[in-house]
């Protein structure tokens, strides 16, 4: 069991400090987006880094449509990681739609992590009613019709969008390269459970420190959106970074590692 749960996951342990600090990646992307931040931290943590299943060197054939049907079957794998490595009151940090899988996580397992920073969060991407998620439900469908229909002309035609910093065209190309190198029916559905999921009212159910990292200029979580996330989780902290788009992790890793080192 234990093997198979790392091995499934592509988990990488590195650094030596005393607790452990959880890096979880975005849609279409895999922990390699971690490796300009992640490394900061390894004399004061020990770091975990792995992929989602459908991603990264995941092990593919562990994909399962029902259990991924939800963020719920992806938060109990990070559930399962830590219980493996015997993680206690860990920092979990979440990019992008981990961000809310793992305010799932937490909750599934209280006691695990003991602090979050959730990096471009949303907790529903779909406007509704006095809700503002930047996308209404027409569009979000047209996405994920477009995605499904051709998978390399999303990516080539989004990764540019999302990366945002134009000046700086090796980001997107790496953000394009690494949409393509997932797995394209997964992808789909990841897609689909991503865009359509509205974890709201788990906002107020966190418990532990939390700290969210905005970006100034997001297309897909605006500033709105951090905010709500900001009011709808008690005692949470924010910091709007100076950085553009939706992967500081990749565009402005210093500025990244020096909010979170306010916070840890």
């Amino acid at each position: 069991m234990s093997k198979s749960v790392l091995k499934r996951n592509n988990v990488q342990v590195r650094g030596s400090g005393p607790r452990a600090m959880v890096f979880a990646h975005g849609f279409g992307c895999d922990q390699n987006m971690w490796r300009w931040v992640a490394p900061a931290f390894e004399h004061d943590f020990t770091t975990v880094l792995f992929d989602h299943v459908g991603a990264g060197g995941s092990d593919l054939t562990a994909y399962d449509k029902v259990k991924y049907s939800s963020l719920s079957g992806y938060a109990d794998d990070i559930v399962e990681i830590g219980r493996e490595l015997g993680l206690d009151e860990a920092v979990f940090v979440g990019h992008s739609v981990s961000a809310m899988i793992g305010v799932l996580a937490a909750q599934k397992a209280p006691g695990l992590f003991g602090r979050l920073v959730l990096v471009g969060p949303s907790a529903r991407y779909i406007n509704d009613g006095d809700y503002f998620g930047g996308f209404s439900s027409a569009q979000i469908e047209e996405l994920l019709e477009f995605l499904e229909s051709n998978h390399m002309g999303w990516s080539v035609q989004m990764a540019p969008m999302i990366m945002a910093n134009p000046e700086r065209p090796e980001l997107a190309e790496e953000l394009t390269n690494s949409f393509c190198r997932t797995d394209p029916d997964i992808a789909k559905e990841f897609a689909r459970v991503t865009f359509t999921s509205d974890n709201r009212n788990d906002l107020r159910k966190v418990a532990v420190p939390t700290l969210i990292l905005q970006c100034s200029e997001d297309i897909i979580a605006s500033s709105e959106v951090g905010e709500f996330v900001h009011r709808n989780i008690p005692g949470s902290r924010m910091i709007t970074l100076d950085a553009f788009g939706h992967c500081p992790n990749l565009s402005a890793p210093e500025e990244v590692i020096s909010a979170m080192r306010t916070f840890v």
